[in-house]
């Protein structure tokens, strides 16, 4: 019989890579003064880019979480179940810190590690990493209350991954989720009608229903009520001190988009217990640290997956022939492959510059607190935004081979809109930023400070910056121009950020396209000049050692 599938002219598998080799995410760590983390860095790198760790992310997702409300004999029990491999993910994950262990970590540029960390890890799979963040953000939330953070945060922040419904106390480890939005209210949680009555034990008895629950299977949950003083926060644990479960009823999970590996819930309070976290109505201020935390991670996980699609998209096209010479020696494939790496490395800059500054921040730098404020709203509205056009041009530069599953594209594709979504949508984002401009005025001018940094190193920028001034001083319709001016800010962010700190190939590209205008509407059209060949070699993945 005549061989008709012989197989020829197909892309090696992406693996035996160091996901960790990506020159714009090194010399961030190292400019955060963190390069002490590299070595384990690049560990978890070599793994990432393994067969093993994409084996654990495929089967996490094509094996999603199930709900079991009772057991076989009718008792409620309220438990998610979890692939194996869901577990080897979260384990590594907490393994590594990339969870609330940096909020216990005293060397310079903790956090900064840390988002290095997500930031690799996250291009395994991106599910498990929504426990990973909560967990990470709870700790400055409960810090309002130095009683519960005393209590929690040491098993909140030690590195070992303790999965099962016991009693927190009794657990090496633990796992946090939060439960803000309601089915009337969403983003509004001013709204929320869940209602939390005193107690004489000292505690709460919250009744009342969560629309979105992250991470249900966690071990505590950060949540709002409305106490007798005003919507307030709680804190509420799966199992109570004398072992029997809290009246936290799970009633179904969301059947999502993407984000399959994970459980999202909602989640009825039954008189579930809490305690009270700061002051009685002061819930949203309590919880706004929490919000701004996971907007980080928002950020960084955006970034996170435009790496992924751009090394992905360089690595097919590498290996790749069409038309008598490989695709990436076609002129029109460089185009995309450069532009998606410009777009990649400018997210990837401003994340981690935003890391920099929750370390400097935390150190009691009031001038970077006040970048990372508005920054963070900035960066979360158009790096996020930016990531589902992202992850579509990448998937199809692999073509129709891009289009199944067996190639992890779509998977990619499926998760980006999350981020944009998650922690406030694109609007929420925005006015949150004009929110930080109009109670903390002095943040407009750190973030103004970030840009003249830069002045006189191109003239493209400098005339973007100059635009944007003009912006600023011009109020009417203001909440109407809201996404034109943030995105002009995030713009003028991340060509600050690469002129002064990025690749000279990368930020001429960034600078003549994004501020210059001399750009199509989609990718791949990048102006005669830039160095693309430069570029493209920065995305090109690099063999594990």
């Amino acid at each position: 019989m005549t061989a008709t599938h012989e197989v020829t002219n197909q892309v090696p598998l992406p693996y035996g890579h160091d996901t960790a080799a990506d020159p714009a995410l090194l010399a961030a760590l190292h400019r955060a003064g963190a390069g002490w983390a590299e070595p384990e860095l690049r560990a978890l790198g070599r793994l990432a880019g393994s067969e093993q760790a994409a084996e654990w992310g495929r089967l996490a997702n094509e094996n999603p979480p199930v709900l079991r409300t009772h057991d076989r004999f009718g008792h409620r029990i309220d438990e998610v179940e979890f692939h194996p491999y869901w577990h080897e993910l979260m384990r590594t994950a907490v393994g590594h810190g990339l969870h609330a262990a940096p909020w216990r970590d005293d060397r310079p540029g903790a956090h900064t590690a840390r988002a290095a960390k997500f930031f690799v890890w996250g291009q395994v799979e991106a599910g498990h990493t929504c426990p990973v963040s909560m967990t990470y953000a709870a700790v400055p939330a409960l810090r309002a209350t130095p009683a519960l953070a005393a209590e929690f945060e040491p098993l909140l922040a030690a590195t070992e991954y303790d999965f099962g419904l016991r009693e927190p106390h009794g657990k090496r480890g633990l796992i946090a989720g939060m439960s803000m939005t309601e089915k009337q209210g969403g983003s509004d949680v001013r709204t929320n009608t869940t209602t939390a009555v005193p107690h004489p034990d000292g505690g709460y008895r919250l009744t009342g229903h969560k629309w979105f629950t992250s991470a249900p299977m966690s071990d505590l949950f950060l949540t709002l009520a409305q106490a007798p003083g005003g919507l307030s926060c709680f804190l509420l644990p799966r199992v109570l001190p004398d072992g029997t479960r809290n009246r936290l009823r799970l009633q179904r999970l969301k059947d999502k988009l993407g984000n399959k590996s994970n459980a999202s819930a909602e989640i009825e309070y039954d008189e579930a217990y809490g305690l009270l976290v700061g002051e009685e109505g002061r819930g949203v201020r309590t919880i706004i640290e929490m919000v701004n935390t996971t907007r980080l991670d928002c950020t960084i996980g955006a970034a996170s997956g435009m790496r992924l699609g751009a090394t992905r998209a360089v690595q097919h096209a590498l290996h790749r022939r069409a038309f008598g010479r490989a695709l990436v020696d076609q002129p029109l494939m460089r185009n995309v492959l450069a532009d998606l790496v410009v777009e990649s490395e400018a997210a990837t800059t401003v994340a981690m510059r935003l890391a920099r500054a929750t370390d400097a921040a935390l150190a009691g730098d009031e001038q970077e607190a006040l970048v990372r404020r508005l920054g963070l709203a900035v960066a979360k509205y158009w790096v996020c935004k930016r990531g589902p056009a992202h992850a579509a041009e990448a998937l199809e530069c692999l073509g129709g081979n891009g289009y199944v599953e067996e190639s992890g594209m779509p998977r990619l594709y499926r998760e980006a809109p999350l981020v944009s979504i998650w922690e406030g949508s694109g609007n929420v984002a925005a006015l949150d930023a004009l929110r930080a401009m109009a109670k903390h005025p002095e943040s407009v001018d750190a973030l103004l400070g970030e840009l003249d940094a830069a002045a006189g190193a191109d003239r493209r920028l400098d005339a973007a910056v100059a635009a944007l001034r003009k912006q600023l001083t011009d109020l009417d319709l203001l909440e109407y121009r809201a996404r034109r001016l943030v995105e002009a800010m995030a713009l003028a962010f991340q060509g600050a950020l690469l002129v002064r700190y990025g690749d000279p190939a990368v930020a001429d590209a960034f600078c003549a396209s994004r501020l210059g205008g001399d750009h199509g509407a989609a990718f791949g059209t990048l102006p005669p000049g830039p160095d693309v060949a430069a570029i493209i070699d920065r995305a090109r993945p690099v063999p594990a050692a």
